[in-house]
C-alpha cells in the first residue's frame, strides 16, 4: 500500500548554490510545509565545489551544482542552462537587451572569483576563446563581496543573472549578457548513486526540480533555459 503524501517523514539536507539560493529556497520551504509536514528540511548554501564535496562526504542528501557531469559517486540530472552576465557600476549603462562583447569587459579591471572556483574556470576559458588577457584587480570567494566591490569602483565582474537580478532592479548595478563568446553554466541536481533513495529525499528532489522549472517559466530566473 502506497503511503499517503502526509505520511512521508524524515530529515532532508539540501545544498543550494550561493548564487541562486534566494530563488528556490522560500517556495521550496513553503511547498513542503504545506504538502509534506512530516519532512524536516535543512538548507545549506555554498559554492558548487564545496557542495559537491559535502555531497560526496554524505553531509547532503541532494544539491544543486553546476557544470558537473555524472560521476561514479553522483548522478547529475540537468535542469537549467543560464547565461553569464557582465556586471558594472550603474553609470556604465549596461542593459539586459544589449549583450556586451567579452573583449569590452576584459578592458576593465575585474573583481573575480578565486582561482580554482568553477565560475572562474568558465571565465578563464571564455577569455582564452576571446584571445584576451584579464586584468584581475581583486579575487574573492564571496559573491556578496564581488557585488559590493563593483559599485565601489574596484572593477567590473562576471556573474550569473540570477545572482544580480535584484541589484540591477534596485539600481545598484548595471548588467548585460556576455557575448563573443556567449558564456553559459549548466545547473544540475546532484544525488548520490549509492543505496536506495529514501522517500523523503525523492519528494524533496521532485519539489526542488519543480520550483526551478517554475522560476524559469515565470521569468524570475534571468537568461535561463530549461534542459529538455
Amino acid at each position: 500500500m502506497e503511503p499517503t503524501p502526509r505520511a512521508v517523514t524524515g530529515i532532508v539536507t539540501v545544498g543550494l548554490l550561493e548564487s541562486a539560493s534566494d530563488l528556490p529556497a522560500e517556495p521550496l520551504v513553503s511547498a513542503l510545509a504545506r504538502d509534506r509536514p512530516g519532512i524536516e528540511l535543512r538548507l545549506m548554501t555554498a559554492y558548487s565545489g564545496h557542495l559537491q564535496r559535502w555531497l560526496d562526504d554524505g553531509d547532503l542528501d541532494l544539491s544543486l551544482l553546476y557544470d558537473l557531469a555524472s560521476t561514479p559517486s553522483l548522478n547529475a540530472h540537468p535542469l537549467v542552462r543560464e547565461h553569464l552576465w557582465a556586471v558594472a557600476p550603474p553609470d556604465a549603462g549596461l542593459r539586459p537587451d544589449r549583450p556586451v562583447p567579452f573583449a569590452r569587459v576584459a578592458a576593465h579591471p575585474l573583481v573575480m572569483p578565486t582561482a580554482g572556483h568553477a565560475l572562474r574556470s568558465l571565465i578563464d576559458a571564455a577569455a582564452a576563446r576571446a584571445e584576451v588577457k584579464l586584468d584581475v584587480a581583486v579575487q574573492t570567494n564571496s559573491m556578496r563581496v564581488q557585488k559590493r566591490l563593483v559599485p565601489a569602483g574596484h572593477g567590473w565582474t562576471i556573474l550569473p543573472g540570477v545572482g544580480i537580478a535584484e541589484d540591477v532592479a534596485g539600481g545598484t548595478l548595471s548588467a548585460a549578457p556576455l557575448s563573443e563568446p556567449d558564456v553559459w553554466r549548466s545547473i544540475v541536481l546532484g544525488m548520490p548513486r549509492t543505496g536506495r533513495t529514501p522517500p523523503a529525499v525523492e519528494v524533496v528532489a521532485r519539489e526542488l526540480t519543480r520550483q526551478v522549472r517554475t522560476a524559469v517559466h515565470e521569468g524570475s530566473w534571468p537568461a535561463a533555459q530549461l534542459h529538455a
